[in-house]
């Protein structure tokens, strides 16, 4: 492997060296964006399970405890009260939806297909920073290989200054061409200096978009790439099309948004049918106003007059007894106050301002508007992956004129600074070779990488693992 460090926003610290899986994986853990849909995941699993909780029953009670001052109605005698009454009441219901349309199923499934939805979001959001970031170390690579080119190039320009030095102070050469050397070290120094800045640009750019907090002593690993070859084989772009169109998460979620759309249909024309409800209910309640007599205490016996007999005229005297009253113990009238209820209830929509017929209408056009996302979706990754193939191809053909290029400039080169060396070539001259053997450098490198990321993508949507070897 080749190693590509250099001091990086600050000397003396540590230097980490990073490959593109390490880069990868630490963006998708730590990038804010993916965070939040995964929040949006739990929000639809939440949503999920309240939509199977729906198809139970519903529970409820509720208690009372209320003192009533004034004349009112005991709740439980019907008799006037008009002074401080006290009374409880408890009741519990229950209600279970039997039939409404579908409606429920019908919100569960669409509830679990969204739910699919968000998690395929995740994967998206996954797969388009794993290409991001592989954008973003191949253009670091990038950079580190004009580097090593610049300081090589500065290394062949100080040993021809040498040179040119030695046959000047011999006499052979005019000290003219010497500073015109010097001037040209003085170049070459410079574009070192560009070209580490680009680098060094490049691994801040890589740290920002992984999300890495800390920047400094940020570097890459470039493993050894193969040169393009002109036998290399890819894989038919039929088959990585195919495959692309099963496999990619924007695919599978516009169907699964296809078959949410159908799933909405189906709730809204479940409006138009009748909904029957199951309703239990159980109650009891006390009132302080509902009395008894009070067994513990014995009756009194009164006399009272209830007439006279007509031949003496003596006075009956009639015996009644007088029961003393308290009020019913709390138990007995929980007891005697029970009440129970159970009932079908049937409720049939007549009329309701088209507002059933207008949603139903709402999701059919809903639905077909996700059947034309689908299409455009798959329209849209055909084109890409076809660009992407066309490309790579020509990449690859371009990557072999520029390395036949590279060639020739390198021999007229060679043979340009041997003229130059003996003073049968000016400065100028030799200037020129040495910008076009530059320049040729740079477009071989250029096509190489932009070939491998070409390639990497046609990898990407066959389903291989984005790595470099």
């Amino acid at each position: 492997m080749l190693l590509f460090f250099l001091p990086f926003l600050g000397y003396g610290q540590e230097i980490h060296e990073w490959t593109l899986e390490e880069c990868i994986t630490y963006a998708r853990n730590h990038n804010i964006n993916v965070k939040k849909q995964m929040l949006n995941v739990q929000l639809q699993k939440i949503n999920t399970t309240e939509s199977k909780l729906t198809m139970l029953p519903t529970l409820g009670g509720n208690a009372t405890h209320v003192y009533n001052w004034g004349q009112t109605i005991d709740p439980f005698t019907n008799q006037f009260a008009t002074e401080r009454v006290r009374s409880n009441s408890f009741y519990v219901s229950t209600q279970m939806v039997l039939f409404s349309g579908f409606q429920k199923l019908n919100t569960l499934r669409k509830s679990q297909l969204d739910l699919n939805i968000s998690e395929l979001e995740v994967e998206k959001m996954m797969n388009d920073i794993s290409l991001n970031v592989a954008t973003f170390y191949l253009q670091a690579l990038y950079n580190a290989e004009l580097l090593n080119i610049s300081e090589s190039q500065l290394k062949v320009v100080k040993l021809q200054r040498d040179r040119i030095k030695i046959l000047v102070e011999s006499g052979s050469l005019a000290q003219g061409e010497l500073l015109n050397m010097e001037a040209q070290v003085a170049s070459a120094e410079l574009q070192l200096v560009e070209a580490r800045n680009n680098y060094e640009l490049a691994l801040l750019q890589l740290s920002q978009l992984i999300d890495l907090e800390d920047s400094r002593g940020f570097s890459v690993v470039a493993p050894e790439l193969a040169a393009p070859s002109v036998n290399i084989s890819l894989s038919p772009v039929d088959q990585v099309v195919n495959y692309a169109l099963q496999h990619q998460p924007e695919i599978i979620s516009s169907k699964y948004r296809i078959e949410s759309a159908r799933k909405e249909f189906d709730i809204n024309r479940g409006s138009y049918g009748p909904t029957l409800a199951l309703n239990g209910s159980w109650g009891t309640g006390y009132s302080g106003v509902s009395l008894e007599k009070d067994p513990n205490v014995p009756p009194t016996l009164i006399a009272y007059p209830i007439g006279i007999t007509q031949l003496t005229g003596d006075t009956v005297i009639g015996i009644s007894p007088e029961y003393s009253y308290r009020v019913k113990p709390f138990g007995d009238q929980l007891k005697a106050n029970e009440n129970q209820s159970l009932g079908l209830y049937l409720n049939i929509p007549i009329f309701n301002g088209y507002r059933s017929r207008n949603n139903v209408q709402r999701t059919k056009i809903a639905v077909a508007n996700a059947e034309l996302d689908l299409q455009l979706s798959q329209n849209n990754l055909r084109k890409l992956i076809v660009q992407a193939y066309a490309d790579a191809s020509a990449a690859l053909k371009k990557y072999v004129a520029a390395e036949t290029k590279l060639h020739a400039q390198q021999e007229s080169f060679n043979y340009a600074s041997e003229k130059y060396a003996v003073g049968l070539l000016n400065a100028v001259e030799y200037n020129q070779n040495k910008e076009d053997l530059n320049k040729a450098q740079s477009e071989l490198i250029q096509a190489k990488y932009d070939f491998i990321f070409k390639v990497k993508i046609l990898d990407f949507y066959e389903g291989k693992p984005l790595v470099l070897n």
